[in-house]
Formats: C-alpha cells, sequence, structure tokens
C-alpha cells in the first residue's frame, strides 16, 4: 500500500492533499501517473551516463515531463564541451563540474540560474573527482552527487568509497539543519537493503550491497534524512539501475541505488515520488532512469519573503 506523505505543515504555509495512486505491485511512473499538479514542483536526478552521447533522449525526457530541478551524474566531459547552449534553448540553466572520461555532476533549473552555493564536497581539499555540486533553486537547496562505485572491493577504491560516504555524513548532518528545503540527490551507488534489488545472490561481494556501505547511508537517514522513494512506495520493488550486461533491463533485474534525501522541511512538502522506467528502454539509453519527486511549490510570497530573509 501507498504510505501518505509527511503531514507536517508545509514551512511555506501552503496546504494541498497527496495525490491518490493505486499500488501496484511494479511501480511504472511514465506516462499520465507522472503527471503533476501545476503547483507542485519536481526535482528529479538522473545519472545520464555520458551527457553528450545522450544528450538527445535527456532533451525528449524533459520536454516530455518539463521536471524543475535535474541533478545529472556522469556528464563525462570536459567544462568546456558541457552542453550549456543547448539546454539554454530547451529552458534550462545549467550549473555543472565537467571531468574528461568519467565522473562530472550538473544542476539544471527551468526557467532559472542555480545559484551555486559550492562545487566540491568538503573534506578533502586535494579530492580532484567531480563527484558534487550543491546550489539554490528557488528557494531550495539541491546538493547533486555521485558517490564512488568502490569496485573492486576490498582495495583502494573501496577505501575511497568510503571516506567519500564519511564526509558526506559530516556534511549532510550541517545540510540538515539548514532553515531551508534541502535534497540530497544523486547516484549515491548503494543498495540499502535487499528489497532493493532483484536478487542479492549475485551481487554479494559487489561494493554497492557491502555492509559498509549499507551503515554509511543508514548513517545518513539515522540524521533525519527522508528515502522519498520508500516513504511514498514502502513495499513495492523499485529500480533505478539495469545493468547493460546479461539482458538485466529485460529481465527486470534492477537495483535501486538513486536517491533523493529530504532534510525535516522539504519532507514536510512532500507529495509523491517515482521512477520513469520507461527512459531505460529507449534506444542508446542511459543504464539509469530518472528518479523524482514532487514538492507543493511556495507561493510567490513566500518565495520573496524567503529571499528577502536571505539577503
Amino acid at each position: 500500500m501507498r504510505r501518505r506523505p509527511v503531514s507536517r505543515p508545509s514551512i511555506w504555509g501552503h496546504g494541498g492533499g497527496a495525490p491518490t495512486v493505486r499500488s501496484q505491485r511494479r511501480v511504472d511512473t511514465t506516462g499520465k501517473s507522472s503527471r503533476r499538479a501545476a503547483a507542485d514542483f519536481r526535482i528529479a536526478t538522473f545519472n545520464i551516463n555520458s551527457i553528450n552521447r545522450r544528450l538527445d533522449n535527456l532533451l525528449r525526457w524533459l520536454r516530455r515531463t518539463e521536471p524543475d530541478v535535474v541533478c545529472l551524474q556522469e556528464l563525462k566531459t570536459t567544462d568546456e564541451a558541457f552542453p550549456v547552449a543547448v539546454l539554454a534553448e530547451a529552458g534550462y540553466g545549467a550549473l555543472w563540474v565537467g571531468q574528461r572520461t568519467w565522473n562530472g555532476v550538473a544542476i539544471l533549473a527551468k526557467g532559472a540560474a542555480p545559484i551555486q552555493i559550492r562545487r566540491s564536497l568538503p573534506g578533502d581539499p586535494k579530492d580532484a573527482q567531480s563527484r558534487y555540486v550543491e546550489a539554490a533553486v528557488n528557494g531550495v537547496v539541491i546538493a547533486c552527487l555521485y558517490l564512488p562505485n568502490g569496485n573492486p572491493q576490498p582495495g583502494p577504491k573501496f577505501d575511497y568509497k568510503l571516506a567519500w560516504f564519511g564526509r558526506l555524513v559530516r556534511h549532510a548532518a550541517r545540510l540538515r539543519r539548514a532553515r531551508a528545503p534541502v535534497i540530497l540527490a544523486g547516484d549515491f551507488n548503494v543498495v540499502p537493503t535487499d528489497a532493493d534489488i532483484y536478487s542479492p545472490k549475485s551481487w554479494k561481494r559487489d561494493a554497492l550491497l557491502q555492509p559498509e556501505s549499507r551503515a554509511a547511508f543508514r548513517r545518513l537517514l539515522k540524521q533525519g534524512w527522508l528515502d522519498s522513494i520508500r516513504h511514498i512506495h514502502p513495499d513495492e520493488p523499485i529500480y533505478s539501475f539495469w545493468d547493460y550486461f546479461r539482458n538485466h533491463w529485460e529481465r527486470d533485474a534492477g537495483l535501486r541505488i538513486d536517491h533523493l534525501l529530504l532534510n525535516a522541511r522539504a519532507a514536510a512538502l512532500l507529495r509523491d515520488a517515482g521512477v520513469d522506467r520507461e527512459v531505460r528502454g529507449e534506444r542508446g539509453a542511459s543504464d539509469h532512469a530518472p528518479v523524482w519527486i514532487d514538492l507543493r511549490r511556495p507561493p510567490a510570497k513566500a518565495r520573496a519573503k524567503a529571499a528577502r530573509k536571505r539577503a
């Protein structure tokens, strides 16, 4: 059954009931079911797996679903080659941190320019990997992240993953207390529980399922962050990643590794959440599908008041 959105009052003083969506064994939030009320503010995360290679896929999805904010991971491009002009034509401002061949993250905002807060995760000034960017969009703080994969494990890559996760946990503790809605969005490269994977048997040695990775994710939740997908869909098998190998998409052998975590102020605004699964089935698709949440949008007067307070 569906769990109803958090019932705490909105910090913006704007009401609104939760949409009624019938539970189903496989959550497919495509077509009509992914449409939202005009007053909602949609935030999505999407590991695009090479933005220039899959730019057409991205643009089609943007036109079809019109999210207000998009967090992208695995840009796999330099800052200079990021398609900022094409995205601007599509109506999106952008803040990005690129890196050749691997990594790279970006925040897109519909009809706005994301206001940069930081371009890297605090805690290790020597870390040169482009995995984190943080910005404000319409009064909401958005942290876009691409957590290290960690394979093979054990080894230095898994050590780096855990160290990066530790830095994220420490920074998240500060963000959670912000006097604004805050979203941690991205590819966390962790399967939180065995309910978030088609079958854990063949993945037992993978870094995504290791006890240390899962424990770090639980530490985030214990701080008070809400796992939006699991809050709205507590029982359904929901996936966001299907490997290219061994027909994982065709067999629906998926994993849930892309997450949107909400602090209390954001959780109070949560209306719905889902995965646009059909994107994974398109020609030339990423091995991930977009994951999204809908929040109640602040009234214009409330946004102006919040802007004056920040000033």
